[in-house]
């Protein structure tokens, strides 16, 4: 099934060079540089086309996806809906056309009537695009194609997108804002179990090359399934059951100082309390997304928020990379309300189930808040050291 993940790994790369071309190219760059002017005429409509751009990257991945394996199309699920109403009160559903010319077409009918940036958007839609891995090609695993389930986030931190600032600093290694920010989430899981399986987080935006002012990105994969875990972190395949995965259990392991990457958004509580575990290596950062990839890059040992706005489609990529590398997203209440004991199972976010009671993206949120961590001892005791430093009405919020 490593065929699955192989094309997940093309378009990601098919979706960030949309995402690219949005900000490179003339026509599409003045739309989105709309939004940035609070007086602008056109603010709806600019509002319309950054969604164009999330509906696009999310309907060239299900479609790319459909016509490899027939089926699975429909079982993609994500944020955006794909139909639009245009200034004449058309409704205009998108989807990738069977040519180039058609594409353009239809979305000059979204524009209404930009065809400059409607043929230069369907150009890049089309245009094949070849990334694969060696790594990948050397797998052989097979996972029934019925139990999958596909969460999408096209565009993870919008706002850093539309904004695109190209020349943020990095603090040891994390972008607090910035394009850097921006991630294409695509995660896989056992609709079954709801447990993550196969994750691909896509950076459209790491290095820009200050001449042609063109970025580059990078793209990361992780498969865990039967005690199979690899990642694109690895050199090698490594085979193991989950109660063999590798620890890091030496004095000094335990004795480091811990980092973390929290939301601007967070808790003051919450944050006070991180920052007294951590000490000085607390950084902020945008986009859900990014801040669990600084989890996977080893920038942080823990992503933490406390707030229920992050959704499966934020979180299920990150997700399935981290369990192969041997660590996991697990919801933070329910970690904080049952006080850290080894051996103890982790409350693990799952992916199937929507939440009860709730309406529209509610039903798919990551309601108890999340933490996402690369090792399971680091994990037990940061919280034991967080619940330390929480008061009592913290741990059971």
């Amino acid at each position: 099934m490593s065929d699955i993940l192989q094309e997940l790994l093309r378009v990601s790369e098919k979706a960030a060079n949309i995402a690219r071309a949005c900000r490179q190219q003339e026509a599409l760059f003045q739309l989105l540089i709309q939004e940035k002017k609070d007086a602008e005429k056109n603010k709806k409509f600019a509002a319309d086309f950054k969604t164009l751009a999330d509906v696009l990257v999310q309907e060239v991945i299900k479609q790319n996806m459909e016509s490899k394996f027939p089926g699975l199309g429909n079982k993609i699920y994500g944020e955006e809906s794909n139909e639009f109403t245009n200034d004449l009160g058309e409704k205009i559903t998108v989807e990738l056309q069977s040519t180039e010319e058609e594409t353009a077409e239809l979305l000059s009918r979204v524009l209404n009537g930009n065809v400059p940036a409607s043929e230069a958007l369907a150009k890049v839609v089309h245009e094949d695009v070849d990334l694969t891995d060696p790594t990948l090609e050397s797998l052989e695993i097979r996972i029934p194609p019925d139990i999958l389930g596909i969460w999408v986030d096209p565009i993870d931190s919008t706002y850093q997108y539309i904004k695109g600032s190209a020349d943020v600093k990095a603090n040891q290694g994390v972008f607090p804002s910035g394009l850097q920010c921006v991630t294409i989430l695509i995660g896989v899981y056992d609709t079954q179990t709801g447990m993550p399986l196969m994750g691909v987080i896509n950076q459209p935006f790491v290095s820009q090359n200050l001449s042609t002012l063109r970025w580059k990105g990078q793209c990361y994969w992780g498969l865990s399934y039967m005690g199979t875990n690899i990642h694109s972190l690895q050199l090698s395949i490594s085979q193991r059951n989950d109660d063999e995965t590798q620890t890091e259990s030496s004095d000094t392991e335990f004795s480091r100082p811990f980092s973390a990457v929290i939301s601007t958004s967070e808790k003051e509580t919450i944050k006070a309390a991180v920052a007294r575990v951590c000490g000085g290596s607390v950084f902020p950062a945008a986009g859900a997304g990014y801040k669990s990839l600084c989890v996977v890059q080893g920038l942080a040992d823990i992503y933490i928020f406390s707030e229920d706005t992050t959704y499966k489609w934020d979180s299920c990529a990150a997700h399935a990379i981290l369990r192969a590398m041997g660590g996991g997203i697990v919801d933070m209440k329910e970690c904080l309300e049952r006080s850290p004991q080894t051996g103890l199972d982790l409350p693990q976010l799952l992916y199937h189930m929507e939440n009860k009671g709730a309406s529209g993206v509610d039903l798919w949120a990551n309601k108890g808040g999340l933490i996402a961590y690369r090792s399971r001892n680091r994990l037990d005791t940061f919280l034991s050291h967080l619940i330390q430093n929480l008061g009592p009405s913290e741990t059971q919020t």
